[in-house]
């Protein structure tokens, strides 16, 4: 059970990119490394959570996901945890999807698993228990993972069937938060998703994720920002000499 008082929450970060990542291929148990762009990526997310206090540090075993903690600062803190590792792919490893499916046309990974690596029962069992764990901790957590179990832990996380983590996309070195509804402490919620590493985390707004006037005012800004106007409502905005990125 959560403490009411200060519930866990969880900062999941995938590891960053990899050769294989960019081209597709499922990767489980292979130890690639990252890429040059996977290393500058995780710089630059360890720079975004510098000012975050994390009661707890936990990576997969993987050296993809080691890797993006050392870069982001928080090895020296970090502890090994198995069930954080990717769904183990056995015979479809090092293979992409569209490839599979070219020999099993209806072939779903989180239906189906993988002949000889894990299938969909024992993967939500490991989030499950994973999950189980998390929620007796508090504070702010960090958790190094990858892909396609990030999805699963997230689905399980708010009390969705495996079969759902399909919906949840995620990118290369992103976090995502979950945590608890602030009103309502015993409901977990998904407070932040798929931010990518050059995306803006406002360590004021971390805490606060579900507080509705300042999740109003940042939908406000975004809106603005990609062109949309507040009625009957004046504003000065600065000149922009290029693209932003």
């Amino acid at each position: 059970m959560n403490d009411p008082v200060n519930p866990a929450r969880l900062y999941l970060v995938r590891h960053g990119e990899t050769d294989w990542s960019l081209t597709g291929q499922h990767t489980s148990r292979t130890d690639i490394s990252l890429t040059k762009q996977g290393d500058r990526d995780a710089l630059s997310l360890g720079d975004r959570l510098r000012t975050v206090s994390f009661s707890r540090v936990f990576t997969s075993p993987r050296q993809r996901a080691r890797r993006t903690c050392a870069l982001a600062g928080l090895t020296p803190v970090a502890e090994i945890e198995p069930d954080l590792a990717e769904w183990d792919y056995g015979d479809y490893e090092g293979r992409r999807s569209v490839d599979i499916c070219q020999e099993r046309p209806d072939w779903n990974l989180f239906r189906d698993g993988c002949p000889h690596g894990e299938m969909p029962a024992q993967v939500s069992d490991r989030a499950d228990r994973l999950i189980a764990r998390l929620r007796g901790m508090h504070g702010n957590i960090a958790l190094f993972s990858h892909g396609q179990f990030g999805c699963v832990l997230a689905a399980r996380w708010i009390g969705l069937p495996l079969i759902e983590g399909p919906h949840f996309l995620l990118s290369t070195t992103s976090l995502s938060i979950l945590g608890y509804e602030p009103h309502h402490p015993a409901v977990p919620v998904i407070a932040l998703w798929n931010a990518s590493s050059h995306e803006m985390l406002d360590p004021a707004f971390a805490p606060n994720l579900g507080d509705a006037r300042i999740m109003k005012r940042r939908a406000i800004e975004r809106w603005e920002n990609e062109g949309g106007e507040i009625p009957h409502k004046q504003r000065s905005r600065p000149s922009m000499s290029g693209a932003e990125q």
